[in-house]
């Protein structure tokens, strides 16, 4: 492999570079992934393609070759799909809610697997709200197996799934920026397609190529922007929750700003601990569920088969939030 061809290639900027095709892009990705680039040039091909970004024959290159490298683990026995949810960003001006939505989900008995990072940098990281609720990281993928099988909700870090892109993810706090491997952790399923990927996007760029990525895979995934790019529906403002599965789009809600009176009483602070004690009033049913989650939940309750249709869905999430102690009387599960 011609790493200097390469970069020359890559590294013209967003207009003049030329793009890698699959086969070469993989081959690069994988080489990448096993730590087989010295580090002068690895730093060369993260910021050019920073600057560029990746096309569409360039990121399903990648994602085969993170594909080929993923450990795996079992989906939990059934007929719903475990909710598949990357957690990268942390919050810095809102609660971080995806730990509310994981809850409730495992709630109403739909299995949830979170892939993340336990540290924030500066911004207050899932893995912190889940410790202050009780549920801690796995530090292996049999004890991520153990968590799911027997609570329905497991929190492996990304180092457990695939060291080699944990390693390419660090590289952010030398850089200074996000590179490819921020992109490609969304997108992992370590079911094998079993799984229901909920894919947060921060840029408006990146949800257009995601969807294309979707699209031409014909894999399922649930697409959506991010709340600070974690995968959780903004409570002041709904985003559009698209359904992607074999190769076709459906749009489940459409965008949507939520009148201020239908707002939860969000902690001012973004803290774990105070976030962590909202997410509790609102499981005792002290305090309602943001009804942009709601939705999001209803959208789960469809994608992963745990409902048979979105009115069913949408009936579900609602009984959810009325009664967050109890799962919906009609759960198949």
């Amino acid at each position: 492999m011609n790493l200097s061809q390469i970069i020359k290639e890559i590294g013209r900027g967003q207009n003049g570079s030329r793009d890698l095709d699959a086969e070469a892009a993989r081959q690069l990705f994988g080489a990448m992934l096993d730590g087989g680039v010295p580090e002068l040039e690895l730093g060369a091909i993260l910021i050019a393609f920073r600057m560029k970004a990746e096309s569409l024959p360039e990121l399903l290159g990648f994602y085969r070759a993170l594909e080929e490298r993923l450990h795996r683990l079992a989906a939990p026995a059934g007929e719903v799909k475990t909710i598949v949810i990357p957690s990268y960003n942390g919050a810095r001006r809102q609660p971080n809610l995806m730990p509310l939505l994981a809850l409730m989900l495992r709630r109403a008995r739909v299995p949830v697997l979170v892939h993340g990072t336990l540290e924030g940098h500066g911004r207050v990281a899932s893995a912190l709200v889940f410790r202050e609720l009780g549920v801690i990281p796995a530090g292996s993928l049999a004890q991520a197996q153990g968590a799911l099988e027997r609570d329905g909700l497991a929190y492996v870090p990304l180092a457990a799934l695939a060291p080699g892109l944990a390693q390419l993810l660090s590289l952010r706090a030398r850089l200074g920026v996000r590179n490819s491997a921020h992109t490609l952790a969304k997108l992992i399923d370590p079911f094998s397609g079993a799984g229901l990927r909920m894919i947060p996007v921060t840029h408006p760029y990146y949800l257009g190529k995601l969807r294309e990525f979707l699209l031409a895979t014909g894999e399922t995934a649930l697409l959506m922007r991010g709340t600070e790019g974690e995968a959780y529906a903004n409570p002041r403002k709904r985003p559009r929750i698209e359904l992607l599965h074999g190769g076709e789009r459906q749009i489940l809600f459409e965008e949507e700003h939520v009148e201020e009176a239908d707002r939860a009483a969000a902690p001012a602070t973004v803290e774990a601990k105070a976030t962590a004690e909202y997410i509790r009033r609102i499981l005792e049913g002290a305090e309602p569920a943001p009804h942009p989650i709601a939705n999001q939940l209803a959208c789960c309750f469809l994608a992963s088969g745990y409902a048979s249709d979105f009115n069913q869905a949408k009936a579900m999430a609602a009984v959810l939030r009325a009664h967050p102690s109890a799962a919906p009387a009609d759960s198949p599960r």
